[in-house]
């Protein structure tokens, strides 16, 4: 029996049509549904990893890359927003933390980069 080339295919975890988890009924819905919404947050986290970059062009200067006080305003806000939505506000909390912290290396990487391609 020969297979069909596009059941061969891996499907797009975005072509998913969109289920309510409540309306899931077995596991492979649930993970079809957890690959979708992975799909669409690799997509905004790209997004903001360009404004990240952004941000490193615009500063003058390395000390500015980190912001202890914009970080904790960030957090306050995702705090805020993950309890008006339903998210347990300490996982927001730690997945912010480590995306903020992430984005601040890359954008020191990015920082760097620039001043270093000025110096030449």
């Amino acid at each position: 029996m020969t297979k069909n080339i596009a059941d061969m295919e891996p499907k797009s975890p975005a072509a998913a049509p969109f289920r309510p988890p409540a309306e899931c009924v077995t596991l492979a819905e649930v993970r079809r549904q957890i690959d979708r919404l992975d799909g669409e947050l690799v997509a905004l986290l790209a997004t903001r990893q360009n404004y990240v970059e952004s941000a490193a062009r615009i500063k003058q200067d390395r000390s500015l890359v980190r912001d202890d006080n914009r970080i904790q305003e960030v957090l306050e806000n995702v705090i805020k927003q993950a309890r008006r939505e339903g998210l347990n506000p300490h996982l927001a909390e730690a997945v912010w933390t480590a995306l903020i912290e992430a984005s601040i290396g890359h954008e020191y990487d990015v920082f760097d980069r620039k001043h270093d391609k000025t110096k030449t």
